[in-house]
């Protein structure tokens, strides 16, 4: 093989090495992101628990408003039954009335579970209020480490990056330009070596997808520096040293 390919097997460790640098920047601020969604999961929790307690106190009110209009009607029916004339009225009077003290013991029991939900309504509030004190407490703490890590990730990317500025300075455009199009294809990896089949004397696969190869294009590494690409992934094919 000659300058070309030579260079862009050099080229491609070169890129292996940038975008491994990159993913530890990618995995460093995006443990900030976890961290960020699980504290807005939090206060969205607190918003609906918030929300639900206010409806429920909501309703509370109704049936403590429509309580207090049922006992004035209780006070009336009581001096109802000092008025009445006749047995008959009488009893229909205290019918209503016992009728309508049973509705209330139902209505005032109905609040008071309303009152004990509200209570475990602003509990949990309390609960998760403290949750997302102590989860942004460690949020800060995690984008402390991740700003200082993502400094030291920049800086070897700058690095890396000014490397393989260096050597692709070697390869023509138009190599280069193939092997960039290849890489963003398959996530950084654009050559690959070709691989002589076991027991198989002659009969050659691509590293990359492990279809086969032919021995035409083999012959062509060994005799030309020309870029050769798999006619199935498209990769750019190189001798493996048992191919050399």
């Amino acid at each position: 093989m000659g300058p070309v390919l030579n260079g862009l097997i050099k080229l491609q460790s070169v890129e292996n090495r940038l975008r491994a640098a990159k993913a530890k920047l990618a995995r460093c601020r995006r443990s900030v992101i976890v961290q960020e969604n699980q504290v807005r999961s939090l206060q969205s929790a607190l918003e609906a628990k918030k929300e639900e307690a206010q409806l429920t106190k909501v309703q509370c009110d109704r049936l403590e408003l429509e309580l207090k209009s049922r006992d004035a009607e209780v006070n009336k029916l009581r001096a109802s039954l000092n008025t009445a004339k006749t047995n008959k009225e009488y009893a229909a009077v205290l019918t209503m009335l016992n009728t309508t003290k049973a509705d209330n013991s139902k209505i005032e029991a109905q609040i008071l579970e309303l009152m004990k939900a509200v209570e475990a309504d602003e509990e949990e509030s309390a609960a998760i209020r403290k949750q997302i004190e102590e989860q942004i407490q460690v949020l800060e703490d995690i984008r402390k480490k991740a700003d200082s890590s993502a400094g030291e990730h920049e800086a070897e990317i700058a690095k890396i990056q000014a490397e393989w500025n260096e050597v692709a300075k070697g390869i023509p455009a138009k190599a280069l330009a193939v092997f960039k199009r290849v890489a963003d294809t398959y996530d950084g990896e654009a050559v690959v070596k070709i691989d002589e089949q076991e027991g198989r004397s002659g009969a050659y696969s691509c590293g990359g997808c492990f279809m086969g190869v032919t021995a035409e294009s083999v012959n062509l590494l060994m005799t030309r520096d020309d870029i050769i690409r798999c006619s199935n992934c498209t990769r750019i094919l190189v001798l493996g040293e048992s191919t050399d």
